[in-house]
């Protein structure tokens, strides 16, 4: 109680009494000087070409213009001077390269805003005028002044609204207001995002979805050509004259900056191949780690639902001229494409062949809800349900389902049956072209397991609902597959195909950059582990290969350094041209996915030789130059062959690389071989020693003595 009674006398002493005071003042003071320092403060924008809404950013302080360094300057930065100075939105935040000969101190450096502040002295910043441009030493900062782009007299704000879509603004009479979304439709709205430099116009979302506005109703019954640069431009009712609320505020959803869209054969609305629209070219994406969560991006920002397949390998057709991005990492929630991690625009080692697609479920109508079906319909429109078009639901309830004739076991068998690993992809609707006449199997059942896929259940050879359009593909692995205990489709114990068998490859110096490019090839996503002693039990028969180095961006384990590479990249040869036989034509090679020919540069009687042996035709007669056969089209695999004619196969031989050729198809290589395959066709000629020889598609009887 003592205590308490002296804090209470000390409390109302003289001398505490003043120190309280003093502590208020000084606030009270430093308050004042704040509000004086920055009442002071005053923006402008200068420089050559400079408008009321664009120009280099110049601060009046201390009675002195001055700059702001462009050292980390972006569009949030330029988002606050845009609203600073009441005109919209920031378009670009770009940096000068001129002197300002009115300003002759730097004010600000190491600006960062988050975009909301109301002025740029709410930022954060490093002091006032910590360099000064009279000093010579820091004259090169004059060389990045920041400057800005401003959209002038529009804007797109409102609830969930972003820097390219929203609700639609206009700056008249000293304030902000609306726009009538009367006759609103994507013409105008291409004009305001061309305006924000914002791409192309995605959408004219009804009823206000960015919210409804306040205030004054600016614009109403807009009518655009589409070509106009401002939205002042179009036609319409006259500032101020409208006949609507703010219920009615238009809205516009653009691309952003960089268009994207959906192109290529088969394409819809909501699935195709990614391109991108940068600096005036339309261009692909290579399909580098390319998986859902990048195709998840895309749909979102073509409003176009959530992703259900990422297909690589150019499934929708490769497309032409520049590929924009490579190796592409989404986390999946951005909200373009160009907010993921890539290599720099137009840096890629892709070729079309790679071009990245994305199917994506689409959004638009639901048709139907509380469906009740007793089983035996032909059609779920034969259901009970709630009405065509009533409904309480979102597309994040849409239906879907899975049949047994469509599961990736009934895929796998095909691979399997013909020794092309494991199933990759499953293209449906004829993705490789209409077939003809008749259509052998329908609602076919495969537990995976199947040596044919005549062992699986199905409605019966030739028994079908189906039409040529809905002809099955598949999309095979071809050399590679992963097996093993405990193994799935995208992990086990790594097998190649080569001479007719499965094999294994050894762990020696195995890690994760081989096992990232297995699982691209497999179309598997990121390696996650690099499992060595045989994890998934150990193969039997031939190892394959050893010491396999590879960098990680590899297409093809192939491509990679390994013990006995040139075994592993054999590959399927065919003769083809005018004028072919079944043992003479241009040569042409398969290799990633794709059919190309070989050069003529070194080629002689021995390098067609190995053709002739690979392909069972005898010897080689003539090795024919100058496309003989004709010239071939797309892909030169093989320039400068070198063969000593022992080879198995074409790729054993010395070559200048997959691909790499100075050559065009004038040069395309050609093989003229006897024909001639020995059989023993009956013991009573293999008795008397005679044989049979298929020469040129034909047999023909020899005698005794014969020599090849």
């Amino acid at each position: 109680r003592s205590r308490d009674y002296k804090r209470s006398v000390q409390n109302r002493s003289p001398t505490c009494k003043i120190k309280k005071t003093l502590n208020i003042l000084y606030v009270l003071f430093t308050m004042c000087i704040l509000c004086i320092l920055f009442s002071g403060v005053s923006i402008r924008l200068a420089g050559s070409g400079a408008t009321q809404c664009s120009g280099r950013v110049e601060i009046y302080y201390n009675n002195i213009w001055g700059t702001v360094y462009g050292d980390g300057w972006d569009l949030n930065e330029a988002e606050v001077v845009c609203r600073q100075l009441n005109c919209g939105t920031a378009i670009q935040a770009p940096l000068s390269s001129y002197r300002s000969p009115g300003a002759y101190q730097i004010w600000l450096y190491n600006l960062a805003c988050s975009g909301s502040e109301s002025s740029l002295t709410q930022c954060h910043y490093t002091g006032w005028g910590m360099y000064n441009n009279n000093n010579n030493y820091y004259n090169y900062y004059y060389y990045y002044d920041a400057g800005v782009i401003c959209s002038d007299l529009i804007r797109l704000t409102g609830s969930g609204s972003t820097r390219c879509s929203g609700r639609v603004e206009v700056y008249h009479n000293n304030s902000w207001g609306t726009v009538c979304d009367d006759g609103w439709d994507l013409n105008d709205a291409a004009v305001v995002c061309r305006q924000l430099n914002c791409g192309s116009a995605l959408e004219v979302p009804q009823s206000a979805q960015f919210g409804a506005g306040t205030g004054q109703i600016c614009l109403d019954n807009v009518g655009c050509s589409g070509n106009e640069s401002s939205l002042i431009e179009c036609n319409g009712s006259g500032f101020g004259t409208y006949s609507c609320g703010n219920h009615h505020d238009a809205d516009v959803i653009c691309s952003g900056k960089k268009a994207f869209r959906l192109a290529g054969s088969g394409l819809t609305r909501c699935s195709g191949r990614v391109e991108i629209y940068y600096n005036n070219i339309w261009g692909t994406v290579c399909d580098d780690y390319w998986d859902l969560k990048d195709a998840q991006v895309v749909c979102r920002q073509i409003n176009c639902g959530t992703a259900l397949e990422a297909p690589r390998s150019a499934l929708f057709g490769a497309g032409t001229g520049q590929i924009w991005l490579d190796n592409v990492g989404c986390s999946g929630n951005e909200s373009s494409l160009i907010e993921c991690k890539y290599n720099q625009f137009g840096t890629n080692n892709c070729g079309h062949q790679q071009d990245a697609g994305v199917i994506c479920s689409g959004t638009g109508q639901i048709w139907l809800d509380n469906v009740t079906c007793s089983g035996g319909e032909s059609s779920p429109t034969e259901c009970q349900h709630s009405g065509f078009g009533t409904n309480n639901c979102g597309h994040g309830q849409d239906a879907g389902v899975i049949c047994s004739g469509e599961k990736i076991t009934y895929y796998q068998v095909v691979c399997r049956q013909l020794n092309c690993g494991s199933a990759l992809g499953v293209p449906r609707s004829a993705h490789f072209g209409a077939g003809t006449g008749q259509i052998w199997l329908d609602h076919v059942t495969c537990s995976g397991s199947e040596g044919s896929l005549t062992q699986c259940q199905h409605g019966g050879f030739g028994t079908n609902n189906c039409v040529h359009n809905q002809d099955a593909g598949v999309i095979c692995s071809d050399l590679i597959r992963l097996v093993g205990s405990g193994s799935t489709r995208c992990s086990g114990r790594v097998e190649i195909f080569h001479n007719n068998s499965w094999g294994t490859v050894c762990d020696d110096n195995w890690d994760l950059n081989d096992a990232q490019v297995v699982c691209r090839e497999l179309n598997c996503g990121t390696a996650l582990g690099a499992p060595p002693f045989a994890q998934f039990g150990a193969g039997t028969g031939q190892i394959w290969l050893d010491n396999v180095t590879c960098s990680g961006n590899e297409n093809s384990l192939t491509e990679c350094q390994a013990k006995d590479e040139r075994k592993l990249q054999s590959v399927p040869i065919r003769l083809t041209g005018s004028g072919l036989t079944r043992c003479s034509g241009r040569v042409e090679v398969f290799y990633n996915n794709i059919w190309g020919t070989v050069c003529d540069n070194g080629w002689d009687v021995n390098d067609a030789q190995v053709v002739c042996r690979q392909l069972n035709c005898g010897t080689a007669l003539q090795a024919l130059p100058s496309a003989y056969f004709g010239a071939g089209t797309g892909q030169i695999w093989f320039s400068y062959m070198t063969c000593s004619g022992n080879e198995n196969s074409l790729t054993e031989c010395q070559h200048s690389g997959f691909g790499t050729n100075n050559c065009g198809h004038q040069q395309d290589a050609g093989v003229f071989c006897s024909g001639v395959r020995k059989t023993l066709d009956h013991p009573q000629n293999v008795k008397n020693g005679n044989y049979s020889y298929f020469i040129a598609s034909s047999y023909i009887s020899l005698g005794k003595s014969f020599c090849l």
